[in-house]
């Protein structure tokens, strides 16, 4: 057991769910690797009595029992490559906890969108080889330890790390592979990443200021203008990092924007409207403030809304 891979997935939510699922399935035909997976409380005991559950038209048999499974990250042992798969506002509380669990040689794979998530990880774990990455999927949790998916298959686009450019990521493609993931290794991800981001970020936030829909913001003039204005903060953002989105990606988000149905709802939208304490307003808001603080870079629509939304729900 000792020369096999060791996987961790840590999070079984929509995409931890997916993704774990895909590579625990296929490694349950070869055994080629040693798959953990981490869950709490309700999803821990559903997950280690009846196996995790994907609910998906490109499986069969949508049952996969992982070679582990821990209720805790201090549980688990030597791990050579990490799927972070949790939401924003658990990151730093988990990168703390893997802090006396990665090795030398652990790989972290955070599979989580966002444009701080790489810089946060490595202000926490300075000296560990970390993929930046983006993911794209439907999915969701049905109830705890099953995940449905619909639409098209997930996909993972990841890249190398600049701290860490010579790290042999090989075994890692080959394991994909193996999980028929669909993915996109690249030398740099950053583009990629801050092209979902400005999406997500712009969509979300204006979404949950006026709890309306990803339709409404392409079609009512005055949310279509303040998702404008965030994306041209982003967009500025990025070229004084140096990373360079296409000319027309504010063109470009609105029309991938109107591929969805009219009446979708964004997760920040749901979160903030449905009185979570917890959302992640400072992944999409937080990051872009605080970066355009540390690039000298307006971000007024941003803040206001930032502050708006705040304002209306005392809670966040």
């Amino acid at each position: 057991m000792m020369n096999k891979k060791h996987i961790v997935i840590i999070g079984l939510g929509g995409v931890g769910g997916y993704f774990g699922f895909k590579i625990n399935q296929a490694n349950e035909k070869n055994k080629q690797y040693k798959i953990s997976f981490v869950a709490r409380a309700n999803t821990y005991a559903t997950v280690k009595e009846k196996g995790l559950t994907l609910l998906s038209s490109e499986y069969e048999n949508s049952s996969t029992y992982p070679d582990a499974i821990y209720e805790h990250i201090s549980a688990i042992k030597d791990p050579d490559l990490i799927l972070i798969c949790v939401k924003e506002y658990d990151l730093e509380d988990v990168c703390t906890q893997l802090s006396n669990t990665i090795t030398p040689n652990t790989i972290l794979l955070p599979m989580m969108n966002g444009a701080d998530i790489y810089d946060r990880i490595r202000a926490l774990a300075p000296n560990t080889t970390i993929l930046p990455s983006c993911v794209y999927v439907a999915s969701h949790i049905k109830e705890k330890g099953i995940v449905a998916h619909k639409g098209a298959a997930g996909k993972l686009i990841l890249g190398k790390d600049e701290a860490h450019n010579s790290e042999n990521l090989e075994w890692i493609v080959a394991l994909l592979e193996n999980s028929k993931i669909d993915f996109e290794l690249k030398e740099n991800a950053q583009t990629a990443i801050w092209s979902k981001f400005i999406f997500i970020a712009s969509f979300g936030l204006v979404t949950a200021k006026h709890n309306s829909s990803i339709g409404a913001v392409c079609t009512v003039a005055s949310q279509k203008e303040e998702a404008t204005q965030i994306m041209l903060e982003i967009k500025t953002i990025a070229a004084k990092k140096g990373i360079l989105l296409a000319e027309d990606i504010i063109q470009k988000t609105f029309e991938k924007a109107g591929t969805f149905p009219p009446t979708t709802p964004t997760s920040l939208q749901l979160d903030v409207h449905s009185g979570k304490n917890k959302t992640e307003l400072e992944l999409f808001a937080g990051a872009v403030i605080t970066y355009g603080i540390l690039e000298n870079s307006a971000t007024v629509c941003t803040k206001r809304i930032y502050d708006e939304i705040k304002a209306a729900h005392k809670n966040l």
